[in-house]
């Protein structure tokens, strides 16, 4: 895919310069001012280009119930203008793609990270079978842009119903649960993905050279997700990944639908096991200067415990990360992360707490055969 136009602004330093970075390769990963980016972009006063990402596009009568036999999220009843958000799981429940979806009463669009496209593409083309849909890759002509407001751009609406996708992560979904206690950080995030035509970001560029518009790198929007403790595909998912270990049957996951692919690993967690790891948001200790990368290695003690997935510097919280550590580390002690040889301490914020699952409450029955005994007066 062509270089993104957005690149051509002063001071825009390419994502794939940056070593380890979470933000995209091939779009702009900030301007020279990160933390100004982020302020502008956390008052929903800026535009983030995601131009390198893939649209796809489902038509046909049997569209929605189609990818709702096959996916976590009930789609059966998705109106025009309504956005959802589903994971496409393996049989034992891990996770293989996370799909943005905007209905638009014809057809159904698919937002996802370029990387998962053409697998996506050619597993759903294998199970259309007999049913009347078909797929595309729209990606040559229409592009993403990301905000936390609702700035003037061109969406693009080819059959009347503006290709806006919302994140539902603001909110526990209909058929969700949320496993994160207290105030969730998820309330305040207002992002959303907007699809324009591919030929209009040469304009939309001219409009931020001429202060009509802002801009801000990927890496700003990257560090507010982060604070937002919301998952993506491409940073937070292995795979050894299931949906509760990230919280995400709070936005992509309907507990109570029809039967798909993973469905037993999903309930059978949820009702009476506990995810194997689990999320945390880690404030990390910048007296040394020292910044880790995704990747790095988290630690209790000597003990390695997990891995750290995204990392940011915040214009407020300052250095953050998102890790995935084993469901057994206790939540009130101070991690370290390794940042190229240097221990950087690390204080968690519970974002899947170590006894999430168990919802079913079945109380323990003894074991079969076991013999109670009676205590002697």
């Amino acid at each position: 895919m062509a270089s993104s136009p957005f690149l051509r602004l002063p001071g825009a330093v390419d994502a794939a310069s940056i070593p380890g970075t979470t933000a995209e390769a091939g779009v702009p990963a900030h301007y020279g001012n990160p933390l100004g980016e982020q302020r502008a972009l956390a008052e929903g006063r800026a535009i983030v280009d995601l131009s390198d990402r893939a649209v796809l596009t489902i038509t046909g009568p049997d569209r929605l119930s189609w990818l709702n036999s096959l996916t976590s999220q009930a789609l059966t009843r998705l109106q025009p203008g309504e956005s959802s958000e589903t994971l496409l799981l393996d049989v034992t429940g891990r996770v293989e793609h996370a799909v943005r979806l905007i209905e638009d009463g014809e057809t159904l669009w698919l937002l996802v990270d370029r990387p998962e496209a053409e697998g996506l593409l050619s597993w759903l083309d294998r199970m259309r079978f007999m049913l009347r849909v078909e797929l595309a890759d729209r990606s040559d002509d229409l592009a993403t842009i990301g905000t936390l407001g609702d700035p003037p751009l061109p969406i693009a609406a080819p059959n009347g119903v503006p290709l806006i996708w919302h994140d539902p992560w603001r909110a526990v979904a209909v058929g969700g649960h949320q496993y994160a206690q207290g105030e969730h950080p998820g309330a305040g995030w207002t992002w959303s993905e907007r699809i324009v035509p591919r030929d209009a970001l040469e304009s939309i560029v001219a409009r931020v050279e001429s202060r009509e518009l802002v801009v801000a790198g990927a890496s700003a929007a990257d560090a507010l997700r982060i604070a937002a403790w919301r998952p993506r595909f491409s940073t937070e998912v292995d795979e050894r990944t299931i949906p509760h270990e990230l919280d995400w049957l709070r936005s992509a996951v309907h507990l109570d639908k029809g039967c798909y692919r993973g469905q037993e690993t999903v309930a059978k967690v949820h009702n009476l096991g506990h995810p194997p790891r689990r999320l945390v948001m880690l404030h990390l200790d910048g007296s040394e200067g020292a910044h880790p990368v995704r990747g790095a290695a988290v630690s209790l003690g000597e003990k390695e415990v997990g891995t750290v997935t995204s990392t940011a510097l915040h214009y407020e919280l300052g250095p953050i990360a998102l890790a995935v550590v084993k469901r057994s580390t206790a939540p009130d002690e101070t991690l370290t992360v390794d940042a190229d040889g240097t221990l950087v301490a690390a204080a968690q914020e519970v974002v899947v707490p170590p006894g999430a699952g168990a919802e079913a409450q079945i109380p323990h029955l003894p074991r079969l055969g076991a013999v109670t005994r009676r205590p002697r007066a």
